[in-house]
């Protein structure tokens, strides 16, 4: 039983005002992706398993929930939103030509080793465009994520941006197997670069190759390092992947926003459906990225639709984790109005509930304890963020207290009318 009163490794519970906070922080984000004209959708919690097979390109099967339904079929909790919307697209949207914008809110699932604290279950927003393969949608993407950032007031932070098709294109110069690849994937991921030199020499890799790799750790700052990116690129892929940077970071300067922008050309995708430009966000007061995204061109056909697409997902614990951290606020209004009452006051107390809630205002009705004290009741109203106290005493007498402020005023009951 005592098991049963706790929640499972990696999931809690978020209450009161860390909840109130929350969904405050949400609203203010979907007014963002909503000014830019994405539309909400709602996915299932679980899918079948293949929307989340290993050719998706999605996380490895061992660290999906995985169930049956009745039938005998393998189901699975989503641990990524973007096969959902994909699938979701191809199917509701197979005959629309144009770009479609959509953004989401829910929770994610990942069955992770229990280290370092890490929730297993994570809520995350975010916004998708399909049906554009322009850089024009690349910027608008990274322009959509800081703009949500600042609006949730957090200032200090970068968005770091590369593309995919830059680390294939040394790769596929370097005539890799699977398994090299694989090993210099983990080498370039874990920043060791002597390690990376040291592999391509044992695996006797020609000079120039090992040269380009051996560039990465300087490929790492503002747009300066676009120009040295293009000559370190082996093949035209690679040119034409930093040339497509070069090109979102000029659209980004109509936007405003290019001050956010850190390139890192040695940032691989986490997800192999990953096809173009790929970004991260971070800031102080956390561990992990609070924004993540990138282009998918090719993952929604694999349901059956041709759609070149973008997205990005903020992972709201985190971000809250970062604006708690750095002392940010979380603007979450004082709504309720605390209606207090004595023993005999019920139906004045009432009356000025209904009165409240007929004009829109939240009203949280109180019976006064005998053994309680009017202190404890406004130190409750403070700790639940109420704005306002009114205590209806036996007398009539009315007495309001403004708990943001202390002010007390008291209401003979001759000085109503």
């Amino acid at each position: 039983m005592k098991k049963l009163l706790h929640t499972p490794e990696g999931v809690r519970d978020i209450y009161n005002v860390e909840c109130g906070k929350k969904l405050s922080l949400e609203s203010r984000l979907k007014k963002v992706f909503h000014m830019y004209g994405y539309h909400d959708i709602q996915t299932p919690t679980f899918e079948y398993f293949d929307v989340f097979r290993k050719e998706i390109g999605t996380i490895p099967s061992r660290e999906l929930y995985k169930f049956f339904d009745k039938e005998g079929n393998t189901l699975v909790l989503r641990p990524d939103f973007t096969p959902s919307i994909a699938r979701a697209a191809a199917t509701l949207f197979q005959e629309e030509t144009l770009p479609i914008r959509l953004c989401y809110t829910g929770s994610t699932f990942v069955n992770h080793s229990s280290y370092q604290g890490r929730l297993r279950e994570n809520t995350q927003m975010g916004a998708e465009l399909l049906g554009d393969d322009s850089a024009d949608a690349d910027a608008e993407m990274l322009a959509l994520v800081i703009e949500s950032m600042q609006a949730v007031g957090l200032k200090e932070f970068q968005l770091t941006v590369s593309n995919v098709d830059f680390i294939r294109s040394l790769i596929e110069d370097a005539s890799l197997s699977e398994e090299e690849e694989e090993r210099i994937r983990e080498l370039i991921v874990n920043r060791n670069y002597y390690g990376v030199q040291e592999y391509l020499d044992s695996i006797q890799v020609k000079r120039s190759t090992r040269e380009a790799f051996g560039s990465l750790n300087e490929l790492l700052g503002g747009a300066e390092i676009l120009e040295r990116a293009k000559n370190t690129a082996p093949t035209s892929k690679g040119v034409m992947a930093v040339r497509r940077l070069e090109k979102i970071y000029e659209i980004l300067k109509l936007y405003g926003v290019e001050k956010f922008i850190t390139f890192d050309l040695s940032m691989m995708g986490t997800y192999g459906y990953y096809t173009g430009i790929i970004f991260r966000g971070y800031t102080y007061g956390t561990g992990d990225a609070i924004v993540k995204g990138g282009r998918y061109d090719h993952l929604v056909e694999k349901f059956g639709k041709q759609s070149a697409s973008i997205g990005c997902v903020i992972v709201i614990d985190e971000l809250m984790n970062a604006l708690t951290r750095q002392k940010i606020r979380i603007l979450y209004p004082r709504k309720n109005t605390i209606i207090l009452y004595d023993e005999g006051r019920q139906k004045e107390a009432i009356a000025v509930a209904r009165d409240f809630r007929g004009r829109g205002k939240n009203a949280e009705l109180l019976k006064k304890a005998k053994d309680k004290l009017l202190e404890q009741y406004v130190e409750y109203g403070k700790e639940y963020y109420a704005g306002t106290l009114i205590y209806i005493k036996k007398s009539g007498e009315i007495t309001m207290v403004n708990l943001v402020s202390g002010e007390r005023k008291t209401i003979d009951k001759t000085d109503r009318s």
